[in-house]
């Protein structure tokens, strides 16, 4: 895990280097919850003014990433709580997640198809769920890393991935035989 040396350069300087290294990432995983792009631009810039306020109180303890996601996350949840939130439809589009890597064109179309409908039913798990998918799968982020940014231990986010995974089972099968998932 790259750990970046902040003490070397000014505050202002930080801040542009973690937006520049972390902002397109953030904001895709903002996304994730937010699911409206004009949504997820104002909550990143939300997290990246919250990152700069509390930039001296970052203790070094998990990685500046582990700690932008905390602190992502944080703010994706308060979102979601909020009264706007509750009251305003959101759509459900997240396509540049998932890139196709097959042979044909008519493959990439079926891939497509495919993905988008398994992204539907990750997208309507219950956010603990969905969030620990998202972080493990699409992130990449170790069980470790997801737990440090969940604030929760690394046997509740090992039990979550079991369960998400067992919700997303049936879909998953009807995939397989080439039935419809919808």
């Amino acid at each position: 895990m790259e750990q970046l040396d902040l003490d070397a350069i000014g505050r202002d300087e930080k801040i542009e280097l973690l937006m520049d290294k972390y902002g397109e990432e953030v904001k895709r995983l903002v996304y994730t919850y937010a699911k409206d792009h004009s949504a997820a631009e104002d909550i990143t810039q939300e997290i990246f003014i919250t990152v700069y306020v509390k930039l001296d109180s970052f203790a070094g303890k998990s990685s500046v990433k582990t700690w932008i996601y905390s602190i992502a996350i944080n703010k994706c949840k308060d979102h979601l709580k909020s009264w706007h939130m509750r009251k305003m439809t959101v759509q459900e589009n997240i396509k540049e997640l998932l890139k196709s890597n097959r042979r044909g064109p008519d493959d990439e179309v079926i891939d497509k198809q495919d993905s988008e409908q398994i992204v539907d039913h990750v997208l309507k798990l219950a956010i603990p769920y969905r969030e620990v998918i998202l972080l493990y799968y699409y992130r990449h982020l170790s069980i470790k890393e997801v737990s440090e940014i969940l604030g929760i231990s690394e046997s509740t986010v090992k039990v979550r991935l079991h369960r998400a995974r067992e919700k997303l089972r049936k879909p998953l099968e009807y995939l397989e035989r080439g039935e419809d998932i919808g």
